[in-house]
């Protein structure tokens, strides 16, 4: 929810948010007020209900006191007495949007809420119950000859439950990383217009009715826990985010891969926040770290089967350019800057190929791509065959930490020392945090030694890690697990909490960020996936007895499947009728008489999103930023991570809309990054073939080798826990000749200070 000026409509220094509400109505009118937490802000809107086409919403630009505001709604009872006068409906805690099928619009409702955290003072709240309202109130309504297909669409629409893992705040973008939310001081009708918004539709009609988001809540779906832990006996508040895209999603076997405008399926932004437990109004230091999966950014599907558990993959499009998959690095880098380092995870070889198929694509798709990139802007590709390694489960995760630890040495994390403002709620942007260092600095001159103590430069998180697996689920999220767990020390070192970068195996708190980890993990397989993730390698680490884990493993491969076959399609119905991808009309085939959603067609039986009417998605270039620039830039900044906000943004620079490569950085890569060799990369673990490429990795000298690609060694064919196949190590499978010639590496360990070398020959 929007902070309003209301005298001018625009931002104010002192923005007020209305957090609670009552709606009443009259016979012709629902009129509803809304208060701000102190109360001393009263507000007032009114729907009209005659007219159940149109969704007529008025705003009364007056600010009422509590007084002022029950005596205008006295007047009008008074005023509608020979019709039954005014009538208190429901108390609530923000509109979640107006929808219309085939008769009225409906007005969807939070009744009741729950706080799940906050973060530096700004509530994040979690839906515990929600109301469907008709507009209307004509009471002939229930006898129009549509009105069996239009409770067959309210019944639709309530089976996206709200109150299951969706989260908003009124005062915080929770829909943005922190790093963005600092750099940017941003208010108004933006926010909702981000791919993590998934009532961007629902509020479509009132928002651009109103001109502002003052009454409305913006809805992210995905996960939010935050849990308090401690380190050498100080006490810090850890919360993890994952945001979905409502670009291009749905379930397992309905949304595979990318679409024309590059948007992928299972697109999650995973957002790892740690921030000192102070008391509240306390100079505070926080630190974010941002990572990604999707689907593999290719045109790829599978047929949902009840007589197959693993169907077939099918590549189900050609495209020659890759122009979806260039739509969408291109949007990863507009939104997190470079480099992107993908980690591929799925397998290197089967008995059968179908994993393989879609690795030999991939590899040719990247290296496609990176001929037309600079050194600087080059795809980091790096392959592991997870499921290859999984029965060493900690040692599988400590080569995927170290995969996290390149990683984190190229793209960095975000840090920095915030004090809460004088309101209520609010965190200082980054501009106010750098005038407040100005001051410091200058009050340093009177005590340098206190000022080296209490101040540090910020950090910037420029770049990210995305890591997919056929599903994107049970093996990335294990990866996602140990990138966090790296990133976790370098949070806690930036901020003084430990000496070292790494947190000892030992900790407690490998366990339990182990535990949050996994419950994502859970939680987003059942919204993708229908079933809880197979987490083997989770319960492998704990010691969990064997056949426990195979019993609990055979059990969530049986729902998934199940709900696959049986469900999902009333599912994909269901999450395309929420986020507006097909309107109903009357006269038109009713959604679920189609035959595949998969089968939309631009203007077709309703279907009217952004995603697939407009021909250009930019609206969507900036969404989830991290970095700071316009809607249509780029950051391609360095990765000196210590330089100050003001010499970063000067690595910014325009790309057109229209532009048919992607960008590429004038900066080169700064002293401050650190190159890791391969063989500190993988270890003594058995690497795969290297494929030729554009001089991406780097021998243990640091200097750079004509490999393109990372080629590792994990867990399932379909995203599941692990299967058995195995094959022959020098057996590649029919799709070897896709990937291009091969390099064979040879690890040759020399006495050498370095403690290894790498021999590539082909």
């Amino acid at each position: 929810m929007a902070a309003e000026n209301y005298s001018n409509g625009g931002p104010d220094s002192n923005p007020c948010y209305l957090q609670k509400f009552g709606l009443y109505s009259t016979c012709s009118n629902f009129y509803m007020i809304g208060r701000d937490k102190s109360q001393t802000v009263w507000r007032v809107l009114k729907i009209h209900r005659l007219d159940s086409s149109e969704l007529t919403i008025l705003e009364d630009p007056t600010t009422y006191s509590e007084f002022e505001c029950f005596d205008m709604l006295r007047r009008i009872h008074d005023g509608n007495r020979s019709t039954g006068g005014l009538n208190f409906v429901t108390a609530c805690y923000g509109i979640v949007g107006f929808v219309k099928f085939l008769g009225p619009y409906y007005m969807l409702l939070i009744k009741k809420r729950r706080k799940i955290g906050a973060i530096c003072g700004h509530n994040i709240y979690a839906i515990t119950k929600s109301e469907m309202i008709p507009i209307s109130s004509s009471p002939d309504q229930s006898n129009v000859a549509y009105s069996k297909n239009e409770k067959r669409y309210k019944k639709l629409l309530c089976a996206v439950d709200l109150t299951k893992d969706f989260f908003f705040s009124y005062s915080y973008n929770v829909m943005h990383s922190l790093q963005r939310n600092l750099r940017k001081n941003e208010t108004g009708l933006g926010h909702y217009e981000t791919m993590f918004v998934w009532n961007e539709f629902l509020t479509r009609g009132i928002r651009n009715n109103l001109n502002n988001t003052l009454w409305t809540v913006a809805l992210v779906y995905g996960f939010f826990k935050q849990v308090k832990l401690s380190v050498s006996g100080r006490d810090f508040m850890f919360t993890l985010i994952a945001r979905r895209s409502r670009h291009y999603a749905g379930t397992r076997y309905l949304k595979r891969g990318v679409n024309e405008k590059g948007r992928v399926a299972n697109d999650v932004e995973t957002e790892q926040i740690v921030f000192e437990d102070v008391p509240e109004g306390c100079p505070t230091q926080i630190s974010s770290v941002v990572q990604n999966r999707g689907s593999i950014p290719l045109f790829w599907s599978q047929e949902t089967s009840r007589l197959n558990l693993r169907p077939d993959i099918i590549l189900s499009k050609k495209d020659p350019n890759y122009d979806a998959t260039r739509l969408h690095f291109e949007n990863l880098v507009r939104r997190y800057g470079n480099p992107i380092i993908i980690l591929n995870l799925i397998k290197r070889c089967e008995k059968k190929p179908r994993e393989t198929i879609l690795r030999a694509e991939f590899a040719n798709s990247i290296r496609f791509l990176n001929k037309s990139l600079t050194e600087e802007d080059c795809l980091r590709f790096l392959h592991w065959d997870l499921s290859r390694h999984s029965r060493k489960a900690t040692k599988s995760v400590a080569v995927l930490g170290r995969v996290a630890d390149y990683a984190l040495n190229l793209t960095g994390i975000f840090y920095c020392q915030v004090t809460p403002n004088c309101r209520p709620e609010g965190l200082l942007s980054l501009s106010c945090l750098e005038q407040n260092d100005e001051k410091l600095g200058k009050d340093a001159g009177n005590d340098k030694q206190n000022s080296s103590e209490n101040v540090k430069p910020p950090m910037f998180q420029n770049g990210v890690l995305r890591t997919n697996c056929i599903d994107c689920l049970d093996r990335t999220n294990v990866a996602q697990y140990a990138h966090g767990l790296m990133a976790l020390g370098r949070q806690l070192h930036a901020m003084s909490f430990i000496e070292s970068h790494t947190i000892d195996q030992n900790s407690p708190l490998v366990d339990e960020l182990m535990t949050v980890y996994e419950e994502m993990g859970d939680t987003l397989a059942l919204q993708y996936g229908g079933s809880a993730a197979h987490n083997k390698i989770f319960c492998q680490m704990r010691g969990q007895w064997k056949a426990a884990t195979q019993s609990q493993e055979f059990f969530r491969t049986l729902q998934r499947y199940y709900r696959n076959a049986y469900l999902d399609a009333e599912k994909q119905r269901a999450i395309n009728l929420f986020l507006g991808h097909f309107q109903p009309q009357q006269g038109k085939p009713a959604l679920w008489e189609l035959d595949s959603d998969q089968h939309y067609t631009v203007g077709s039986h309703g279907l009217n999103s952004d995603e697939y009417a407009k021909p250009s998605f930019k609206r969507s270039l900036s969404d989830g930023n991290i970095l700071y620039g316009t809607n249509s830039s780029m950051a391609a900044s360095n990765v000196g991570h210590l330089e100050p906000l003001s010499e970063n943004l000067g690595a910014t620079r325009n790309l057109s809309d229209s532009s048919s490569e992607m960008p590429t950085s004038e900066i080169s890569y700064s002293s401050l990054t650190p190159r890791m060799s391969c063989k500190q990369l993988f270890g003594d673990m058995e690497m795969d073939h290297f494929f030729e490429g554009n001089r991406i990795c780097f021998d243990e000298n640091g200097d750079e080798c004509n490999c393109t690609n990372f080629d590792m060694d994990w867990l399932s064919s379909s995203g599941n826990s692990c299967d058995d196949d195995t094959c022959d190590r020098s057996t590649t499978g029919p799709f070897s000749e896709n990937i291009g010639v091969e390099l064979k590496t040879e690890i040759a360990t020399s006495s050498s200070e370095s403690g290894s070398s790498i021999k590539v020959s082909k």
